[in-house]
């Protein structure tokens, strides 16, 4: 992994004004370009605004409208972009998407895989786990709920993941999000040897739903390197430095501290995690 400056947004969007959500995006985009980012990571459902009920009718195909314009963004501004989206389904029910949008127009994207109980009547669950290659780092997504299993994180460390993306449209009813992310994520992150950025959606969307947002980043260690708490948008830029990354994965230390644990897994003993 090289030195890698990620822009995480905790975003407010109006459920169903894609254009509109769009155009503060390519906002967003145009700072974090100004502060030499390479890559930027929105929030769940962040280009048409997240529902658990009526999300379907404002899906769309991707490729399509809203994927060719972050494409567009893509190249134009020079940097990755993680943008997510409601994509439509054979079954009827759309996917929960976060795209991956490149600056040599390459377009790729990952499925929401784990669908929370209130989702599951109205969404898709995706079916593949994949890393993404940038040219300073590989990456991985797992999307809100998904960051509750921690075999997703554990495969996509094994699949040469250094950063795992974890956009979210999680509701103030919840409670105190950093509170409840770091319950969990540090252990994501120290575990498995990757830096964890989270994200949020933030605020009132005019159809009844409020996002707590919270932006949050942790280096391999465990330890928080950025975050953002304020309830209010904002763009949230982190240096990522690979030094301990690099010490880990490429085992330049003997100390069992810098072990890379997943070196010492035994395989043959997990066999009731898929029972």
């Amino acid at each position: 992994m090289e030195q890698t400056r990620i822009a995480m947004v905790q975003m407010n969007v109006q459920f169903s004004e894609t254009d509109n959500n769009l155009d503060k995006m390519e906002t967003f985009i145009r700072d974090a370009a100004n502060q030499k980012a390479d890559i930027i990571c929105f929030p769940e459902l962040c280009v048409q605004g997240y529902s658990r009920n009526c999300s379907g009718p404002i899906a769309e195909n991707v490729p399509g409208p809203s994927s060719g314009r972050i494409l567009d963004f893509a190249k134009r501004y020079r940097m990755v972009v993680l943008a997510g989206l409601a994509e439509t389904s054979p079954t009827g029910k759309p996917f929960i998407t976060q795209l991956v949008a490149y600056p040599d127009g390459k377009l790729s994207k990952y499925r929401k895989t784990h669908l929370g109980n209130s989702e599951k009547t109205n969404f898709t669950p995706g079916s593949e786990l994949p890393v993404f290659s940038y040219t300073k780092a590989n990456f991985g997504l797992q999307i809100c709920w998904d960051l509750h299993f921690p075999e997703v994180s554990t495969i996509l460390s094994l699949k040469g993941s250094e950063i795992i993306f974890a956009p979210h449209a999680s509701p103030t009813i919840v409670g105190d999000r950093r509170k409840i992310w770091l319950k969990y994520m540090t252990a994501r992150a120290y575990d498995n040897a990757v830096f964890l950025a989270a994200c949020n959606l933030v605020g009132e969307d005019g159809a009844g739903h409020s996002f707590c947002g919270g932006v949050l980043v942790i280096d391999p260690r465990g330890n928080v390197v950025a975050e953002a708490f304020n309830n209010r948008e904002e763009l949230l830029m982190a240096d990522l430095d690979p030094v301990m990354i690099n010490t880990i994965r490429r085992r330049e230390s003997d100390s069992m501290r810098d072990s890379f644990f997943l070196d010492c897994r035994r395989p043959e003993l997990y066999g009731e995690l898929i029972t």
